[in-house]
């Protein structure tokens, strides 16, 4: 099926407008994630007594939900996808405060709702419509002073981060803060008032550090790993050293078998193991063509919440997964963030199908109707010139 110009479909106009290398580099990722899955997931499943290919099917069955979802959200307009954040983010703050109720415990935090045989993890999808929001509030600041829409978003942003801390998912919270500091840096807010931000940024930092233990510990065994077990970061980080340029070859790593999140926070590690750090580069280059070319394109977007929606979606995708290769290669403590598309975990994968949609849907071309009806009468014109002329 070939797609025309002429056409007014749905998705003739979409395909005709869509970013194209956005949505190919989107397609080139989610299609590696799908290939190392093969190669980090079944010596997992048969460590835990599963079958040997549960992850991977897991992981396949996510990853075309997740296509599937970008590519539907991605139809929408720009006011359609402000409705569909606003309809997303209150139901999933409404989820994460069940899930305080009534969340069963994990590991020392409740994040999760178990339905059926799956979990679902709400915070992951609230994320991008926070972003959309946000990045809509800070945008009403600068259209209509006289509204308090900063007031606003300061206080969804405190709802939003207080929900994650009792749960507590710190890595996450120290993610959307990063990534609303940036936002209200781009909406050119007062910069005294970023100051103001940014030293609150670092006070809830160093709350976190000494209200929580195992924060704590995990800071201090970072900075001197004499001081506990550190056995998986240095087995991730020992991972790039024995994969060379080139890697073993595929199913020749041992940290698959070794760590118990290898499939998960640690696959960058597989990746340089199995396939080498040129690869690993190679990843790394494809996060870094999206960051970089959405957030150039906006510089030259005049509709100030497209703009900011489109880089703080950007951001928010592009940051998550430098903090989850941060970690593998011993950069940071480890955070418990998946590393986008790649890593196995459903609601992570489908929270980033909503987050790139909504950028696809945001990033599209749309003509201004008024400058639509000059290139005709010009055309016009011209065709009754060239009439004059000829006669």
């Amino acid at each position: 099926m070939t797609l025309s110009r002429a056409e007014r479909s749905r998705l003739a106009e979409w395909w005709f407008s869509v970013d194209r290398v956005l949505l190919a580099t989107v397609l080139v990722i989610a299609g590696t994630g799908m290939l190392l899955s093969l190669a980090a997931s079944p010596a997992i499943a048969l460590k835990r007594g599963l079958p040997t290919f549960y992850f991977v099917e897991r992981h396949f069955l996510f990853a075309t939900i997740a296509l599937a979802t970008m590519f539907a959200v991605s139809l929408l307009t720009p006011v359609q996808l402000r409705r569909l954040a606003l309809l997303v983010l209150g139901t999933s703050l409404a989820l994460m405060l069940l899930v305080l109720l009534t969340g069963q415990e994990i590991n020392g935090a409740r994040r999760w709702l178990h339905i059926g045989g799956y979990t679902l993890q709400p915070s992951e999808f609230a994320k991008p419509a926070f972003v959309i929001l946000s990045a809509w509030l800070f945008a009403e600041a600068e259209r209509r002073p006289d509204m308090p829409a900063t007031s606003a978003a300061v206080a969804l942003y405190l709802l939003f981060a207080a929900l994650l801390v009792l749960e507590p998912d710190l890595g996450q919270t120290l993610l959307l803060s990063l990534v609303w500091s940036a936002l209200f840096f781009l909406a050119n807010r007062p910069l005294k008032w970023f100051f103001l931000v940014l030293a609150a940024l670092g006070a809830g930092l160093v709350a976190a550090y000494v209200g929580f233990g195992h924060v704590r510990w995990r800071v201090e065994r970072f900075l001197n790993p004499a001081l506990g077990d550190t056995f998986q970061t240095d087995r991730a980080l020992r991972s790039f050293g024995e994969g060379g340029l080139l890697g073993k070859g595929p199913g020749e790593g041992t940290l698959k078998t070794a760590l118990p999140d290898a499939h998960t926070d640690f696959i960058f590690a597989v990746i340089a193991e199995e396939y080498g750090v040129l690869a690993c580069l190679v990843i790394l280059g494809l996060f870094a063509l999206i960051g970089s070319r959405v957030l150039l394109r906006q510089l030259r977007e005049g509709d100030v919440f497209v703009r900011l929606s489109c880089s703080g979606l950007a951001l928010l995708f592009v940051l998550q997964a430098s903090m989850n290769m941060a970690v593998n290669v011993g950069l940071a403590p480890a955070k418990g963030i998946t590393l986008p598309f790649i890593s196995s975990g459903g609601s992570s994968m489908l929270g980033v199908g909503l987050l790139l949609g909504m950028l696809l849907g945001l990033g599209r071309r749309r003509a201004d109707p008024a400058s639509l009806e000059r290139p005709n009468f010009m055309a016009s014109a011209a065709y009754g010139s060239a009439r004059s002329w000829r006669a």
